[in-house]
């Protein structure tokens, strides 16, 4: 089996960034209190690459006011564990932040799917 590619955390942050950075302006402007995080693995789901947890922009109303901010957290670990080079680390993180910042939008898995993000 191969060894993952070894990206270190502050890397593996780093490409976060740059792949929060590839969301057109007209979008990332419409985003409004999430908090992006990075760790390591998910607890009850270890091979989860990604979750969004929060209320997606399309069902806010009034009552949202106040709410303690979504988060999208990148499971770094597990995302390492499926690729096999450097470039498809990138090219993974990319897809899995663009993923769920879309959930944010209220774009569910199965259009994801249909659109090459799944």
């Amino acid at each position: 089996m191969t060894e993952p590619p070894r990206v270190s955390p502050e890397r593996f942050e780093e490409l976060v960034g740059d792949a929060l950075d590839l969301i057109p302006p007209e979008l990332s402007n419409a985003i409004d209190n999430v908090v992006v995080l990075v760790e390591a693995r998910n607890a009850e789901e270890p091979s989860l690459l990604g979750l969004y947890h929060g209320i997606a922009l399309t069902e806010r109303d009034s009552f949202y006011a106040g709410s303690l901010p979504d988060t999208v957290t990148i499971y770094r670990e597990a995302i390492l564990d499926i690729c096999s080079t450097d470039d498809e680390v990138v090219e993974e993180v990319a897809i899995t932040v663009i993923h769920e910042i879309a959930h944010y939008f209220g774009i569910d898995d199965d259009r994801l799917h249909e659109l090459g993000w799944g």
